[in-house]
């Protein structure tokens, strides 16, 4: 169903078609916004993501390539690269707000400490190859079971969970050191 709506428009938005871009931008905006969303926290941030990668993908329709993925797989990519950007740009993973109902001590400790790590884990992830961070980045924070990594990147299952497998072992041998 998804490619057989995104991928022909897709195509005359690559042409310069501006009707077909603002049907692509109907269709799929909300699922980028909230990918945006959850990574950067701040809705004025994933505005601007979301916007930032609906330029990039007017600009770039014509390069998707079918073999390397779904129509919205490409998109939500360059939604989430946008995203990361900001992240490294605006260090929204390292912000503690301090605020009169904060806690004092240990807590506010603990929650620099869980900055500290959240950072930590966005740089061993984006260590990780594109195909692998992109399927844990699906099983894991979007709570895609396996058969649903497939359906979505249009992968074979033991690919999929040799990417997640790998990827993981990688994470792991990353938080480590």
């Amino acid at each position: 169903m998804e490619h057989e709506t995104l991928f022909p428009l897709l195509c005359k938005t690559a042409d310069g078609d501006k009707k077909a871009f603002a049907e692509l931008y109907k269709i799929t905006s909300p699922q980028l916004y909230a990918v945006a969303l959850k990574l950067l926290k701040r809705p004025e941030l994933a505005d601007e993501a979301t916007q930032d990668a609906y330029i990039k993908i007017w600009h770039n329709a014509g390069n998707y390539q079918r073999g390397k993925g779904t129509v919205l797989t490409w998109m939500v990519s360059i939604a989430r690269y946008r995203a990361l950007d900001l992240i490294r740009y605006h260090n929204v993973r390292n912000e503690v707000e301090l605020n009169d109902d904060a806690p004092s001590g240990v807590e506010t400790t603990q929650a620099v400490k869980l900055g500290a790590e959240q950072a930590k884990l966005a740089t061993c992830l984006d260590e990780l190859e594109g195909p692998q961070r992109q399927a844990i980045h699906l099983a894991y924070v979007n709570g895609m079971s396996h058969q649903e990594v497939v359906n979505h990147l249009a992968s074979p299952l033991g690919t999929i969970k040799s990417w997640i497998r790998r990827g993981l072992q990688s994470l792991q041998r990353c938080l480590s050191l």
